[in-house]
């Protein structure tokens, strides 16, 4: 059968995605698969104690430095919210840059993205960011150097957002944002056993939920607010063409929808997608940053079938999806946060002096 070995790709990357979410809702409580690793995370946490021990010399940048990340395993929203503050720096006179390990990329070399780079060589969150936020974006473990990269390559840029860049101690930082999701911090124990990276509370200017309402224990001075992911309403394919969920739903000659997700928690995706009024004929969830490899396959195997569904994905799942189906509609997201959180984050900067020079 031509599509026997795509579809046992495709479901072992399915069974993965499975098993991580079932660790992540294993993380919620203090169950008794929780309580089990229990003893492997107090291993962790010795481990963090001892690098803590001998901490390593931050590196400062010529420009001020924005960390946003989390402390949970997982996606929790930081991409959305460094597109939201990038936006906000704009609109306020900053020119600024993103710099980015790149997860999941080939390679750890300092690298500057391009719109139309291969995911698989810069990352697909990094690609996404320099598509979407027309800022300059920079990839590399050593966030300094991919830093000292971009402002050489763009000496007009005046200030940097780091995303995903909490735990890396050798980058010097003005403001640190960390960022939630509904799981908050879960059972709070350590991973294995729970989703912390760290021990929570740990030092940061500002929490931000993006599932609404932050219930969090915070570090002293932190400030806490609470923004909120939704759909953006349009669909959009590789050619730029749009079309809004509202249509995608109702017209009468669209083929069933297949709906696939490689984040960290493909179900609230999907959730979203029949929230707005979307019927799916199938979902298929896929391990986070997963290369789509074994989809592809199977894509390419059964796109000659009568009734083979249109395909609907995040957007980050579209920038590898759309050089092999550039017909798959992305369902951008959008991250609605408050206006008090930008002034915060203003009057953090200008308290260090730091002001946007506009022109």
């Amino acid at each position: 059968m031509v599509a026997g070995k795509p579809v046992r790709g495709l479901a072992a990357q399915a069974l993965r995605a499975r098993l991580e979410q079932a660790l992540t809702a294993a993380w919620l409580a203090r169950g008794p698969l929780a309580c089990a690793l229990w003893p492997v995370s107090v291993i962790y946490r010795a481990l963090l104690a001892v690098r803590g021990l001998f901490p390593a010399a931050a590196q400062r940048l010529p420009v001020p430095l924005i960390v946003i990340g989390n402390v949970v395993a997982g996606g929790a929203g930081k991409t959305p919210a460094t597109l939201a503050v990038a936006r906000h720096l704009q609109a306020g006179g900053w020119r600024p840059g993103i710099l980015s390990r790149g997860y999941g990329r080939g390679s750890e070399a300092v690298r500057l993205v391009a719109p139309d780079d291969d995911p698989r060589a810069v990352g697909d969150e990094p690609l996404l960011l320099v598509q979407t936020g027309g800022v300059p974006v920079a990839v590399g473990r050593a966030r300094a150097q991919a830093g000292r990269a971009l402002l050489a390559a763009h000496p007009d840029v005046d200030i940097l957002i780091c995303d995903d860049g909490l735990q890396h101690r050798r980058l010097a930082r003005d403001v640190q944002i960390c960022v939630f999701d509904a799981r908050g911090v879960g059972n709070g124990w350590l991973l294995p056993a729970g989703p912390l990276r760290e021990p929570w509370p740990r030092p940061v200017d500002l929490a931000l939920g993006t599932e609404g309402i932050l219930t969090v224990p915070l570090p002293p001075g932190a400030q806490a607010f609470a923004a909120r992911r939704r759909l953006t309403g349009q669909a959009r394919r590789a050619d730029g063409t749009q079309m809004s969920l509202a249509d995608l739903r109702d017209s009468p000659d669209h083929r069933p929808l297949l709906a696939l997700a490689g984040i960290a928690r493909p179900q609230a995706f999907f959730d979203m997608l029949r929230a707005a009024g979307l019927r799916l004929a199938q979902t298929i969830a896929l391990p986070d940053h997963d290369d789509l490899t074994a989809l592809q396959s199977f894509l390419v195997s059964a796109s000659n079938r009568d009734g083979f569904p249109t395909l609907i994905c995040t957007e980050k799942d579209a920038v590898k999806l759309w050089r092999w189906h550039p017909d798959a509609w992305a369902a951008p997201l959008a991250l609605d946060v408050p206006a008090e959180f930008f002034a915060a984050l203003d009057a953090l900067l200008a308290a260090r002096g730091y002001h946007a020079c506009s022109g």
